[in-house]
C-alpha cells in the first residue's frame, strides 16, 4: 500500500533539520517503497508562507504529517495504514 503514498518535505538550503528530516524521509521512503520529493521553500513564495516557522515539514499524500523533527516509527505507521 506505501508504494502509492507520496511523501514531500518542505525545508530550505543549509538548514541541519532538514538535513535530519531528509535522512529520515529517505530511509522510510525506501524501506516501504513509498515515493518521496523534496520541495525548498526559498523557491516557492506560497509554501514559504505557509511554513517558513515550521520547516521542516512533512506531508503525506498532501496533508501535514510533521515539522521540526520526523519520528521515522511514527512516518512508517503513518504510510502503513
Amino acid at each position: 500500500m506505501a508504494v502509492m503514498r507520496t511523501v514531500t518535505l518542505i525545508g530550505k538550503p543549509g538548514c541541519h533539520l532538514c538535513d535530519d528530516a531528509r535522512a529520515v524521509v529517505s530511509e522510510v521512503c525506501a524501506e516501504l517503497g513509498a515515493r518521496w520529493e523534496e520541495k525548498d521553500i526559498t523557491q516557492d513564495e506560497e509554501l514559504y508562507r505557509r511554513y517558513w516557522e515550521q520547516i521542516p515539514v512533512v506531508l503525506v499524500d498532501g496533508a501535514q504529517h510533521d515539522f521540526w523533527r520526523v519520528d521515522p516509527r511514527r512516518l512508517r505507521a503513518a504510510l502503513e495504514s
